[in-house]
């Protein structure tokens, strides 16, 4: 009865957490806490296994056993919820400093989380009808919530163990991705035009089509300005049609 139980219950974690630097609970049979430590440390491996599969396919076996093991000695996790672990891995990864990792470590793990992310998101697809695409310029427009434009320094989408660069790419990767009215997460391979034209409307709510492509001409004076309008326009129908870009009026 003069047990401290908060203070047992932490001697208790930190084994399971850290074994190699932390005893054991004396009352405890080694048995019992090697069983404790296996059940919870796999509920963690399994999570990020199944969370980052392109990752754990491209490091060994013990490479990943010691990625999952520092973060699950050395991260301190701000949420209960087994949802969010791969947003944790995610902010464990962006502290690590560990010169024997993939220079596109961090990148790689954050665009596997991404499909994640959408894919669990409480947002609801919201799409434009026929008329919203084809008058897109009189419209004002909105980037979908469920729309995620990305750029990484290495082509993520590109990596496998066949395929490991250790350089970053002199052109960036620009990729577009979102969640369709199916519920379906789709990656769209896109640019920085395309990327800044996304940028341009999630800045200015209330911006019609027409305008954001009159501002992208503005700030590319090196591009053929008609040109540059026409493309646009079937970009951003294109984007109106999957869901990408979506009606002002929609919320």
């Amino acid at each position: 009865m003069g047990i401290d139980f908060r203070a047992k219950q932490a001697e208790f974690a930190s084994y399971i957490r850290n074994p190699a630097r932390n005893s054991p609970p004396a009352d405890v049979s080694p048995q019992r806490m090697a069983m404790y430590r296996e059940l919870f440390f796999n509920n963690i491996d399994s999570t990020l296994s199944g969370n980052f599969p392109v990752l754990r396919k491209i490091l060994t076996d013990q490479q990943w056993q010691n990625l999952a093991e520092d973060f699950y000695a050395e991260h301190h996790c701000d949420t209960p919820h087994f949802s969010e672990i791969a947003e944790e891995f995610l902010a464990y990864l962006q502290s690590r400093q560990n010169p024997e990792d993939f220079p596109f470590l961090l990148e790689l793990a954050h665009y596997e989380w991404v499909e994640m992310a959408l894919a669990i998101s409480k947002s609801q697809p919201q799409t434009g009808d026929e008329d919203f695409v084809q008058n897109i310029l009189h419209r004002e427009v909105l980037v979908s919530p469920l729309a995620w434009p990305l750029a990484y320094r290495f082509p993520v989408q590109m990596i496998s163990p066949d395929y490991l660069p250790v350089a970053v790419e002199q052109t960036p990767t620009y990729l577009i991705v979102y969640r369709d009215q199916h519920d379906q997460v789709h990656f769209m391979q896109s640019t920085a035009l395309t990327l800044r034209m996304l940028q341009i409307l999630d800045e200015q709510s209330d911006i019609s089509g027409d305008a954001c492509l009159h501002k992208l001409i503005e700030e590319a004076q090196h591009l053929d300005p008609q040109l540059l309008f026409n493309e646009g326009l079937k970009i951003l129908q294109e984007m109106a049609e999957k869901g990408i870009v979506i009606p002002a009026d929609v919320f």
